[in-house]
């Protein structure tokens, strides 16, 4: 089900009193915001929470107004939406949430009371970066590319038949995703397949991009990535089968110092693991096809990219 929320943010922009209109706007979608805020954000109920409301609803918003003029976005979404679900088979409904953030991530997957969604927040792609708003000027047409990737999480987080370690953890947690939890307890091994699998599908989904945009690179890093790709699955081999927060954010996060990414004496680029994981996972695809790798544990997928190798 799409879910559009954009009209009710601007009308936040439009009231008299916007931080009130904010915290309206937010109790009244609390079920979607406040893991959004839980998981990408702050702790929406720490003292923080009206700082960073206060300047998502006093930043220069032309730039969004303009892109919505131009591109009807909701259309993008449904057809992704429809297309990404089709792609894997699906066994599960899946809420694709249109929004307006505070300047956290471009997109992103949640889980709620077992239902999985994906949203993707607009600020980012209006094509015009904005100091104001964190915006980081993407291409509109880019959201097909990540709102497939997000749709394909969800799917493996909450299809009944997917074997992923994600799930499990989820379903151990009551039916509720956490980027935290399941960083700090399920095995790098799954992380990397995760997000290996979610890029594939972006690929298939919205062919077309320059190859870095389908990991959320520069040029630069991307040849970078590629380069270093030996010294990557060395590193990562020792890792793979042990779980912790800090592999997670090593391998498949953004902000980190380059002493906590360096290894064997290189920097290894930032979410580098984006790249290692969706090499993983191509012999899956290419042999059993999405709508069983998407639902695979990373144990089969990992055993025929062995496979492959060893063939090769």
């Amino acid at each position: 089900m799409l879910i559009n929320l954009v009209p009710d943010f601007l009308s936040v922009l439009d009231s008299t009193d916007r931080l009130a209109a904010f915290q309206r706007y937010f109790a009244a979608h609390r079920r979607i915001l406040e893991p959004y805020w839980h998981n990408y954000v702050i702790d929406p109920d720490g003292p923080h929470f009206l700082d960073i409301a206060r300047g998502t609803v006093s930043a220069d918003r032309t730039d969004l107004r303009g892109m919505l003029e131009r591109v009807d976005v909701v259309s993008l979404a449904r057809a992704t939406e429809q297309r990404t679900l089709e792609l894997l088979a699906s066994d599960v409904d899946v809420d694709v949430v249109v929004m307006v953030g505070v300047g956290a991530a471009n997109a992103g997957e949640l889980v709620v009371s077992g239902h999985g969604i994906a949203f993707v927040c607009l600020e980012h792609f209006t094509g015009t970066p904005n100091a104001q708003t964190d915006g980081l000027g993407l291409d509109p047409e880019l959201v097909p590319l990540w709102l497939a990737h997000e749709i394909a999480h969800a799917v493996r987080y909450t299809s009944p038949t997917s074997r992923s370690e994600i799930r499990q953890a989820v379903s151990a947690a009551g039916g509720d995703y956490s980027y935290w939890e399941t960083g700090r307890s399920v095995r790098l091994r799954e992380h990397l397949v995760n997000e290996g699998l979610s890029v594939q599908v972006s690929r298939a989904i919205s062919p077309g991009h320059a190859p870095w945009e389908y990991f959320g690179y520069e040029r630069r890093q991307f040849a970078r990535v590629r380069e270093l790709e030996p010294v990557l699955a060395r590193a990562a081999a020792a890792d793979l089968d042990r779980a912790g927060l800090g592999l997670r954010l090593r391998y498949l996060s953004g902000g980190m110092s380059d002493e906590s990414r360096t290894i064997e004496r290189y920097v290894l680029p930032e979410r580098s693991g984006y790249y290692l994981g969706a090499r993983l996972c191509e012999p899956a695809i290419e042999a059993h096809g999405f709508p069983w790798a998407i639902r695979a544990s990373s144990g089969e997928i990992s055993s025929l990219a062995r496979t492959a190798v060893a063939s090769a």
